[in-house]
């Protein structure tokens, strides 16, 4: 399919301004096929307003015509067919079965959410009949009711070109929810994020809604995100990376004259903590999981295992040994683009820098421009205790092992924690105790505690929480994946003494 690269606005395309760029192949580091346009501040007003205009139509259409909306969007997506994937290989250095494999879960919540809309209690009115008769006040008819809170802005994921991207899951949620949207598309997939535009366009047209609803702006630049953010047409903004990326967001947005909840997930080291029973018993195949699970998809996950802690004790050289020869034998893989592989590797040499830190483990180096070799290393825990720096992401294919000298060490470990998306505990029932002391101080710092499995694979369900205290989200009330997504943009209403 042809590569147009302007501004889709509102059903029309707009190539006023004067900067171009190009993606990047990261196995290649050649220039890609497409010229694309950075949006100009008029255009980015110009969408915002076909937004506003929208609003109010998209708001009163039915459940049905919304539902219907979004199962268009899937069908449409699908007949995009190997050229959607192929680009977004180009784009993305992911490869073909990782794409489809993101294509069907990008339709799936499409499909998840109308079929929500469908069948009607997420969005029902809660009713409670007045009683006129009431002494010594009559008691009045309510009805509340949830209505969409307005035009939103998206915020493509780099790390999901899919999933989290155009047609991603925040998207499907604000369309679910009669909100019209704004997607800022990742300068990293710009032609992927195009296709599935057309795919949008397509389906908003066959169900005769406001063209309005939908419009696609590029950039490179800050400010063109930011004009996105100050324009008083938008409601709500939607965003999934990094966290310097996400708090920017979130400060703009308080400082419009009326401020607007940004909904911003922006990653965790997601802890793993192997119990001294599952140590003991289990350190050869809990090593293996964890290595699987640092290594998927070169680490570019916001649930990749970025710490694993441990006591010292029987299994504990063995679980050591597993996990560095894993990591030693991984190959080495290609990064989404050249500022995620410059921001790993400068993570790396900060974390190797700081006092403590033995490097244990390194896999074998790449040659494609942007290809990095995973990476294990330790500390003990009253050295992590006592850098907080040690603490932070590293996005990528890397995790650091926090030794403790007891049980007291590891829960201090547990507490030292900021916000996150998940905490994982590995046990056998010998450690129910340490399991129970240690559960609740992590349900203060994540999102999703998870017992003998790993934190990678977000399920989309209607009990999925994605998300977590700061700063692992700007809201830890809020998820970004799961049914539950279509919340964060609604808003009550309250009738009272309203006629049917």
């Amino acid at each position: 399919m042809p590569i147009d690269g302007g501004q889709r606005i509102a059903g029309t395309i707009s190539r006023d301004g004067t900067t171009r760029f190009s993606a990047t192949d990261p196995n290649t580091g050649a220039p890609l096929i497409g010229e694309f346009v950075e949006a100009t501040v008029a255009e980015v007003d110009c969408a915002a307003r076909a937004a506003e205009e929208s609003a109010v139509a998209f708001r009163c259409a039915s459940l049905e015509t919304r539902a219907a909306l979004l199962d268009g969007i899937a069908a449409a997506i699908e007949r995009r067919g190997d050229a959607l994937i192929e680009r977004a290989m180009r784009e993305t250095g992911l490869p073909a079965p990782r794409l489809e494999m993101e294509r069907g879960r990008t339709c799936g919540q499409l499909r998840a959410f109308a079929a929500c809309l469908r069948e009607g209690s997420r969005l029902a009115p809660v009713y409670d009949a007045g009683d006129p008769e009431r002494t010594p006040i009559p008691k009045p008819d309510l009805v509340r009711k949830l209505i969409a809170v307005g035009p939103v802005a998206v915020f493509g994921a780099s790390n999901f070109p899919l999933a989290f991207s155009v047609a991603g899951g925040d998207s499907a949620a604000a369309l679910g929810a009669g909100c019209p949207i704004i997607v800022k598309a990742h300068p990293a997939h710009p032609g992927t994020s195009e296709l599935v535009a057309t795919a949008i366009e397509d389906a908003l047209r066959a169900t005769g809604l406001p063209s309005g609803v939908f419009s696609l702006i590029h950039g490179r630049a800050h400010e063109t995100g930011g004009a996105l953010v100050d324009h008083p047409a938008i409601r709500a903004v939607a965003f999934t990376g990094s966290f310097a990326g996400g708090r920017a967001l979130w400060q703009r947005a308080q400082a419009r004259p009326v401020p607007i909840p940004v909904h911003a997930e922006m990653g965790s080291v997601n802890p793993v903590f192997v119990l001294p029973g599952a140590l003991e018993t289990r350190a050869g195949s809990v090593a293996e999981g964890l290595a699987s699970a640092v290594c998927l998809g070169v680490g570019q996950f916001c649930t990749n295992p970025g710490i694993v802690a441990w006591i010292e004790g029987e299994g504990a050289d063995t679980f050591l040994a597993v996990l560095g020869a894993r990591i030693t034998n991984t190959e080495a893989g290609t990064m989404l683009h050249e500022g995620i592989r410059e921001g790993y590797e400068r993570s790396l040499s900060h974390l190797t820098s700081l006092d403590g830190v033995e490097d244990l483990a390194r896999g074998p180096k790449g040659g494609a421009p942007c290809a990095v070799s995973a990476a294990l290393h330790s500390v003990d825990a009253l050295a992590f205790l006592a850098v907080p720096d040690l603490a932070n992401e590293v996005f990528g294919p890397s995790t650091l092992a926090v030794i403790a000298k007891d049980e007291e060490e590891l829960v201090e470990v547990a507490r030292s924690l900021g916000g996150q998306l998940t905490a994982t505990l590995h046990g056998n029932a010998s450690d129910a105790a340490l399991r129970d002391r240690l559960r609740p101080i992590l349900e203060e710092r994540a999102g999703r505690l998870i017992w003998n499995g790993f934190p990678t694979g977000v399920e989309v369900s209607k009990a999925m929480q994605h998300g977590g205290p700061w700063p692992a989200t700007t809201d830890a009330r809020a998820t970004s994946v799961g049914l539950a997504a279509i919340d964060r943009f609604l808003r009550p209403v309250c009738y009272q003494g309203w006629p049917e």
